[in-house]
């Protein structure tokens, strides 16, 4: 790849000037809006689900209901992230992002005032839809306009923001919904969204869309990926609610996810203008670097899931106190950025890679041992560590996927590339929830078969426990006490199995780090430090 990067599409592209030596400074402006607006898009996700309850009051919407506020999400944008390379040809990366950043914000606005869950459902539907494109598309522009020498330190600005969102989402959410009200999940976006699109409308001028794709679009194969896609989502997110195959909706989902995905797949291969070219998992790196990002999407996203479930779960903690206690992986990301922009510089992506996933691996274990007494303290170190593995993780993951591509390839490897990590995400939280679920039956079954008549301990125990229920004053103490027992066997249970999940998960982390001898080190041009300097 010259130094001279030029746009995707058949179009004749449009060149950046001198771009092996410097970024014209518009260009800049524009791409920093939209990494901003990236973060807009992910943070969106985080600070609605820690909001869910308040949203279900405020539309009396049923348990059930609620969760597709973001599961409707979460299926939109599922499908237009990969659709992002082929309408980033057809209009240029400029307008696809100032549509996509105007549609996320006008969304945005419908969401706040949503008068019933099923109003709420359709505009969040189109918010993930219409937003789905700033994401990839900021991936794409980044190794289009900055040279090899200077991707660094744009991929560090990237994967702090990208990692910081999720990280910051819970404490934010919460303290809009409690100082303010639910509708301000929504309303904060407003005057950022159109800024960021004015911003980027003005000044980034990258390529041109080339409207002579229209001929011969593939609407069959939109369909067939919207279809495969969505119903992929769908199983995954409402599996675990309902028992997985127990329930006829997930069978039927199933059904028509293996149907389209099949079909999907073979017209990709067959048609001669795909809807999405996967001819770039031909690329091994860009092949290996999909799975990096499919297991960092099973830890960014289910790492930030899991915390807060613990620690309401076990020990009752609201959102505010959560938020607090997971600020710290947002100040380790934080601190360690620099540093694992300069080893990405200097040593190969392999190495740094294999670095952070080994880190990543050892903060998850270490979250492994806790106990149902857990607080700030025995929690601040495995989170320092994995913290900083998110940094050392994700930037040479970027350069091992996108930085060895041809620059026609990037616009549509960025979306796939992209949505590897959702669906990583998408399929480690449906894994960690059905684990979970049989985890703690188990060891809820195994901590039971203490609660014996014929044991003298649990005898003991129990006369204790209702000598004090009654020095209380409370009317069946007898029945109190088994109630705090029963009680203390499902939080202990609990703790056992979260602590399960988190050794799942760093063992998941360290299966990639064997895979590292599969990909290939850089060529000499590669973004990221390549190769060996």
């Amino acid at each position: 790849m010259s130094g001279s990067a030029t746009s995707a599409g058949p179009s004749a592209p449009q060149a950046i000037p001198d771009a092996g030596q410097h970024v014209d400074n518009a260009q800049f402006i524009g791409w920093v809006a939209m990494v901003v607006g990236m973060f807009l898009a992910i943070l969106d996700i985080q600070i609605v689900a820690s909001s869910l309850e308040n949203i279900q009051a405020g539309l009396s919407a049923s348990p059930d209901e609620i969760g597709w506020v973001q599961t409707s999400y979460l299926i939109a944008e599922v499908v237009m992230i990969p659709l992002s390379g082929f309408l980033s040809r057809l209009f240029s990366t400029r307008w696809l992002f100032v549509m996509s950043a105007i549609g996320f914000t006008v969304m945005s606005i419908a969401s706040a005032f949503a008068w019933s869950i099923e109003s709420m459902i359709w505009f969040r539907a189109a918010q993930g839809f219409l937003g789905g494109a700033m994401i990839p598309t900021v991936f794409a522009t980044t190794y289009i306009i900055f040279p090899p020498e200077k991707r660094n330190g744009a991929s560090v600005m990237i994967g702090l923001i990208a990692t910081m969102a999720p990280t910051i989402g819970p404490t934010l959410g919460g303290f809009l919904t409690q100082s303010l009200s639910w509708h301000w999940l929504f309303l904060i976006n407003v005057v950022p969204g159109l800024l960021i699109a004015a911003v980027v409308a003005l000044t980034l001028r990258i390529d041109k869309g080339d409207r002579s794709l229209l001929k011969g679009f593939d609407l069959t194969g939109l369909l067939a990926m919207a279809v495969f896609l969505g119903s992929l989502e769908y199983v995954l997110d409402e599996g675990p609610k309902d028992d997985w195959f127990d329930e006829t909706a997930i069978i039927y989902g199933t059904i028509t996810c293996v149907i389209a995905g099949v079909f999907f797949f073979w017209r990709m291969f067959s048609y001669d203008k795909p809807i999405v070219d996967l001819k770039s998992f031909s690329d091994r790196n860009f092949t290996m670097g999909c799975i990096f990002s499919f297991t960092l999407g099973i830890g960014l996203y289910g790492s930030v899931y899991i915390m807060p479930l613990m620690l309401s779960r076990v020990r009752g903690y609201d959102s505010l106190e959560i938020g607090m206690i997971m600020a710290v992986t947002g100040v380790a990301q934080f601190l360690s950025a620099p540093i694992a922009g300069r080893l990405t510089a200097k040593f190969p992506p392999r190495v740094v890679l294999g670095i952070g996933l080994v880190l990543f691996a050892t903060g998850l274990a270490m979250h492994g041992f806790n106990t149902s007494e857990v607080s700030f303290n025995e929690l601040i170190f495995p989170q320092i560590v994995r913290g900083a593995a998110l940094m050392f993780c994700m930037l040479p993951i970027t350069n091992l996927a996108l930085g060895t591509l041809p620059p026609e390839k990037i616009k549509n490897a960025s979306g796939l590339y992209n949505l590897m990590r959702n669906l990583g995400g998408a399929i480690g939280m449906a894994a960690i929830n059905t684990l979970l679920d049989k985890r703690i039956d188990y060891h809820f079954s195994l901590l039971s078969e203490h609660i014996n008549p014929a044991s003298n301990a649990f005898k003991e125990y129990l006369a204790t426990v209702i000598a004090r229920y009654s020095e209380m004053g409370i009317a069946d103490p007898h029945a109190a006490a088994m109630k705090f027992i029963v009680n203390l066997v499902n939080r202990e249970a609990s703790i056992i199995s979260f602590n399960d999940v988190y050794l799942a998960m760093a063992v998941t982390f360290f299966i990639a780090f064997l895979l590292l001898p599969f990909a290939k080190p850089p060529r000499a041009q590669a973004a990221g430090g390549g190769g060996g300097h």
